[in-house]
């Protein structure tokens, strides 16, 4: 591709987004930008405190456990006390419970204070989805979430890289430039971000039925796309919680681990956008299948990796399937969600990630323990094709419309233009 028609592809990709959306994008990267913490708590726990894997997946377990209880309830917050104050109360809580991690010694308060960070930095992530779906239009929200997706990246890559190296000068700085740059996050969102939840109209308020974490749950359609999710997103958990014991276990230093990571990053960077453009209006049903198997086998393929070239040759493998996976897979799951219950809905799918964060590090810890890392990137490639064979049959019924009526709700097309709410404005009561 030439200059040119790359500036172009880049001009393309970007224009057109609404100047909330950006601020949104830019608290994302910040935050990444200091996301140390996970990167390095494995090593953390067995190296430098010198447990076993299997505490080490105990204390990301409990972490898992946190985001479990908070998802629903962040999920309901966004959708009653909106998008704004949601993000406010779960960044700030992030970052005070992240600088506290890094003075705990003993095994119960690391364990019992990781328990906190899980609660509370998954609390965000309802409402981040949710605020994006309010904020861009539906023929633009692919491309959206692949740039969120983007700087996720590209704060990821910069601070597994760095991560490495903070970890060998000093694990307590890491921890405490996570909670800095979380609380800029808040920042961020006070200062720029104003409230996005749609405004019911008086019909919709009096005729729509309200949706409830029951209703998310009853439907049937949406927790199949749920599940699939939590198979995918325990695969992905390997490059945080799997791949640093196996590396460490293999006599790997923490920085060949950041550095073999930090390939993720980078070709997350380097791809997103054009690998996003080749997509956008492809088959989701291919994508999903396709993606859920480069995902499986790409870390199978890790179970013979003996350098970190090797390693970093892997990672290319599964990183294409995040590419593809994340955008199509977020993209399903806000068309399947009513617009008024899209906090609860979000919050749901939030949860199978957490749930994957919890089972995730005590199926690695058990299978590296009890009978080596081969059988745990075995376990990987069986997952895959499983994920793989879901979505190949639950996407033959999956809806073709870019956004689908709310139950209870009037048809889009004939509905009123929705206003978001502004600062210092409250949704008005029926009176």
């Amino acid at each position: 591709m030439s200059p040119a028609s790359m500036r172009r592809a880049v001009r393309e990709t970007v224009s057109g987004l609404p100047r909330e959306f950006w601020w949104l994008w830019t608290s994302t990267l910040v935050n990444r930008l200091g996301a140390f913490v996970a990167t390095f708590m494995a090593l953390y726990l067995t190296l430098e405190r010198g447990h076993s894997a299997s505490y080490a997946g105990l204390v990301a377990a409990l972490h898992g456990l946190g985001g479990v209880i908070s998802s629903l309830g962040a999920g309901v917050a966004t959708d009653r006390l909106g998008r704004r104050p949601t993000l406010l109360i779960a960044q700030s809580s992030t970052a005070l419970s992240v600088a506290l991690l890094g003075f705990m010694h003993d095994p119960v308060s690391i364990a019992a204070v990781a328990f906190l960070v899980g609660m509370a930095s998954n609390a965000s992530r309802p409402a981040v989805q949710a605020m994006m779906a309010d904020i861009v239009r539906p023929e633009d929200r692919v491309r959206a979430f692949s740039l969120n997706y983007w700087a996720i990246n590209l704060g990821f890559a910069v601070s597994s890289m760095a991560a490495g190296f903070i970890a060998e000068f000093s694990y307590l700085a890491g921890f405490l430039i996570e909670a800095g740059m979380t609380m800029a996050c808040a920042i961020v969102v006070f200062l720029k971000l104003p409230e996005s939840r749609p405004v019911r109209t008086a019909a919709e308020r009096t005729g729509a039925e309200e949706t409830g974490l029951g209703t998310v749950l009853r439907d049937g359609r949406y927790m199949g796309v749920v599940g699939l999710s939590f198979l995918i997103a325990v695969i992905f958990q390997q490059g945080s919680i799997g791949l640093p014991v196996a590396m460490g276990e293999a006599g790997f230093t923490p920085a060949d681990y950041g550095l073999a990571i930090a390939v993720n990053g980078v070709l997350i960077v380097a791809l997103q956008i054009p690998v996003t453009r080749f997509i956008e209006h492809r088959d989701p049903r291919t994508l999903l299948l396709v993606s859920s198997l480069l995902a499986g086998y790409g870390f199978a393929l890790t179970a013979f990796a003996g350098s970190v070239a090797v390693f970093a040759l892997t990672v290319c493998v599964w990183t294409l399937a995040e590419i593809i996976h994340a955008p199509t897979q977020t993209g399903i799951v806000v068309r399947l969600s009513p617009v008024h219950g899209r906090g609860r809905y979000q919050g749901v799918y939030t949860m199978s990630w957490s749930v994957a964060a919890l089972v995730a590090p005590l199926m690695s810890g058990f299978l590296i323990d009890r009978f080596g890392a081969e059988w745990l990137w075995g376990a990987c490639a069986l997952v895959g094709t499983l994920a793989a064979v879901g979505y190949g049959l639950l996407m033959r019924t999956l809806p073709t419309d870019p956004e689908p009526a709310a139950a209870g709700s009037p048809d889009p097309a004939d509905a009123p233009a929705e206003r978001p709410l502004r600062d210092g404005e409250s949704e008005p009561v029926a009176g």
